[in-house]
């Protein structure tokens, strides 16, 4: 069964108890216990995460090596002409 059609199922069974009155309340007590057990879940989960990433190898030279930087930069000029278009005119011509 799709999940879409299985919340569907659920929601028809949670609307129906409610109508009927045997859905559970939650007291104030028991909200305020279920809140802090998800804050202390989240709060493991996201140190849990920080430790992994924090257990990482650490980059110390994060730059790109000098023939990288080189080999990024624009098509070089050779006279009037780029080397990637011969075919084209010239941008201006010597009189």
């Amino acid at each position: 069964m799709d999940e879409q059609k299985q919340r569907e199922i659920a929601s028809k069974g949670g609307k129906a108890a409610h109508l009927k009155g045997t859905a559970h309340q939650f007291t104030s007590e028991e909200a305020r216990r279920a809140g802090s057990k998800g804050g202390r879940a989240a709060r493991q989960k996201r140190t849990a995460a920080q430790q992994e990433i924090s257990s990482l190898p650490q980059q110390t030279n994060l730059s790109i090596p000098r023939q990288e930087q080189k080999d990024r930069r624009e098509p070089s000029v050779i006279g009037n002409q780029s080397k990637d278009h011969f075919d084209e005119e010239p941008l201006h011509r010597a009189s």
